[in-house]
């Protein structure tokens, strides 16, 4: 995969962006920053021009020492000039003589010739009172007189300078968010793909296996992506060669069925034939081992074709409501002459009343058979078989119990247990339970339905 289709690279991107950022943000902020102050300060001139007393005490010091020796006319001139500046303020001057002169605008307060008293006493007043008031000596010496501005101190309230700094804590602000969602974007297309993958993971399809998805970007989720895409590929295959594998099982097993059948039945009518021959008695003995290996080996391949049909859904089944304790007490009668001649002690104790369940009668007789089978093949030693009916949790129970050696004993004639597996398959398909409980003393089969019955 290439740097620049990873992940880590769109991450460093917006991180450098954003220090490429920082070069632009510095000027706009500082033009943020003054430009108002600028546009307001031309706006409201006559409003900030009276605001600072300091500032306005100093020009006008200034400007009489700049008439110092300076004739009556160009003083009255530069009253005119100053006024001009402070349109809202009182200006005269006093001459050397006392006499007042130049007097803008005119100010009935103000006497026309001063006097020391006067003078003294106008300076007190002067101090921290309203209006604002700046005397000074014209060239800083008393023979040329004094010039007096005076200001409404209302007009010295201002609102202060503009404070711009929300201005730009706003814009600061913005290119913080900028960022924020640039990178909350990222990682939410991040999360939102891992999430879509998780759920592809999550949901299967008919066969069991998920599906694939579709891959967008080269990045590590696209690489992940594409190696879901690969396992998913690798597990149908192996689920194809799996199917393809057991289905040429199952048609073996079924050929064989078919193709042993001929040559046992063969043998099976020519031992028959030898029982009408005049025989010695080991003879004879030979001959019903042979019969009886003719018989398993009969119901082996009946086993294993039933197994087959069964693995396959192929197996006929009608679902009926049946009365078990007639199935149950036919199959035993059909038995009972195999327990005799074995020396089994039979004991049965079946229900007194009908006892229905939703089953297949042919499937149930042929799950008794092998369980019967199985008693007399591997529980022959115990000699007994005990089939009964109880009544557990509302539920009839049919309990098979043999006093073999149990199910964990060594056995000659123990095979690969296909019976059992036909008995569990069966059990199953119809909705079933079943328990086997099993020890040295012997083996107990319960089978019972999962629901009540009505």
């Amino acid at each position: 995969m290439k740097f620049r289709h990873s992940l880590l690279a769109r991450f460093l991107t917006i991180i450098m962006v954003a220090f490429l950022f920082l070069p632009l943000i510095l000027p706009v902020t500082a033009l943020l920053f003054y430009l108002p102050t600028e546009i307001i300060s031309k706006n409201k001139v006559d409003q900030y021009i009276y605001a600072n007393g300091d500032e306005i005490e100093k020009i006008w010091k200034g400007e009489a020492e700049k008439l110092k020796g300076a004739s009556r006319e160009t003083i009255n001139e530069q009253l005119q000039t100053l006024h001009q500046r402070y349109p809202k303020s009182g200006i005269f001057w006093v001459n050397a003589a006392g006499t007042t002169e130049q007097m803008i605008p005119k100010n009935e307060l103000i006497p026309n010739q001063w006097t020391s008293g006067y003078s003294i006493q106008f300076m007190k007043k002067s101090v921290s009172s309203d209006p604002f008031t700046v005397v000074s000596l014209i060239g800083e010496s008393q023979d040329e007189g004094f010039m007096v501005i005076q200001i409404p101190r209302s007009l010295m309230k201002s609102d202060g300078e503009p404070n711009n700094n929300w201005v730009v804590l706003v814009f600061i602000f913005i290119i913080f968010l900028f960022f924020i969602f640039a990178t909350g974007l990222l990682f939410y297309k991040i999360r939102k793909r891992l999430v879509n993958l998780r759920e592809a993971m999550t949901e299967v399809d008919e066969t069991g296996i998920p599906r694939t998805i579709i891959v967008h970007k080269k990045d590590e989720i696209g690489q992940l992506e594409r190696a879901f895409n690969h396992m998913i590929d690798e597990l149908n295959m192996s689920r194809q060669r799996e199917q393809e594998g057991e289905q040429l099982r199952k048609q073996l097993i079924t050929n064989l069925s078919h193709d042993l059948r001929t040559p046992l039945t063969t043998i099976r009518g020519h031992a028959y034939s030898l029982h009408k021959e005049i025989l010695s008695t080991k003879a004879k003995e030979s001959i019903q081992i042979i019969e009886a290996k003719v018989d398993y080996l009969g119901q082996l391949i009946e086993n294993l074709l039933s197994y087959t049909l069964l693995s396959a859904g192929k197996y006929p089944l009608g679902m009926r409501k049946t009365d078990i304790v007639r199935i149950v007490r036919a199959s035993l009668a059909s038995w009972y002459p195999l327990f005799e001649k074995d020396g089994f002690e039979v004991k049965v104790c079946l229900a007194d009343k009908d006892v229905y369940w939703c089953i297949d009668s042919e499937w149930f007789n042929r799950i008794l058979d092998n369980l019967f089978q199985n008693v007399v093949r591997h529980a022959r030693k115990g000699q007994y078989i005990a089939v009964s009916m109880e009544e557990h949790e509302g539920r009839v129970m049919l309990i098979i119990e043999d006093k073999g050696p149990g199910m964990k004993a060594k056995s000659s004639e123990k095979g690969a247990g296909i019976g059992l597996s036909i008995v569990s398959i069966m059990i199953k398909e119809m909705g079933l339970e079943w328990d086997i409980i099993s020890s040295e003393e012997g083996t107990r089969v319960q089978v019972y339905p999962k629901n009540l019955e009505i």
